[in-house]
């Protein structure tokens, strides 16, 4: 495996959405795993994030656990890739930004419907929420973007098999126009 490149993906904010169109090449994920070691991924039991050739972030930062989470990965990454809208723009997740936090938290904790112990949770393993949920490229350097809600899985081909190949990633109109 000394020769093979080494992938490793996680996710912040989000859905898990862009995890499961990556895994959406299907067949193709053996042609893959001929070429790549997966570090930590959805395909390996792997807690933390070692040094890797590529790193793959779907999700934005909406705590303190995603900036530390992030920060680490940029660290072990060469390249560095935020997947899908929430890791490049907030997505969905940031709709709560024109929102103050703590009437955020007070809907889902103290007002909101069928609420029955009302209380805000304050315990030292919560992660700290931010007051806005950001995307990545605000924490950390980003090499490339791979745009969509979830990114196809041929994005994610496309640009694996470039950046496999040595060439600079394309990603054609066909694979991401939003029509």
């Amino acid at each position: 495996m000394a020769n093979k490149i080494k992938i490793a993906t996680t996710s912040l904010a989000g859905c898990f959405g862009c995890h499961m169109s990556f895994l959406d090449i299907d067949e193709r994920i053996i042609q893959l795993a001929e070429l790549v070691e997966f570090d930590r991924s959805p395909l390996t039991d792997i807690e933390h994030c070692g040094p890797c050739d590529v790193g793959l972030i779907e999700g934005g930062v909406c705590n303190s656990e995603n900036v530390h989470t992030l920060r680490e990965f940029r660290k072990q990454c060469k390249i560095l890739v935020a997947v899908g809208a929430c890791a490049i723009n907030g997505g969905l997740p940031a709709m709560r930004n024109f929102i103050p936090l703590e009437e955020c938290l007070a809907e889902a904790y103290l007002d909101g419907i069928g609420v029955e112990n009302p209380q805000i949770p304050n315990d030292v393993e919560l992660p700290l929420l931010l007051d806005k949920v950001r995307p990545i490229h605000e924490v950390v350097k980003i090499d490339y973007y791979l745009p969509g809600c979830p990114p196809s899985a041929d994005v994610f081909w496309a640009f694996l098999t470039d950046l496999l190949a040595g060439r600079e990633p394309k990603l054609d109109y066909g694979l991401v126009h939003y029509d």
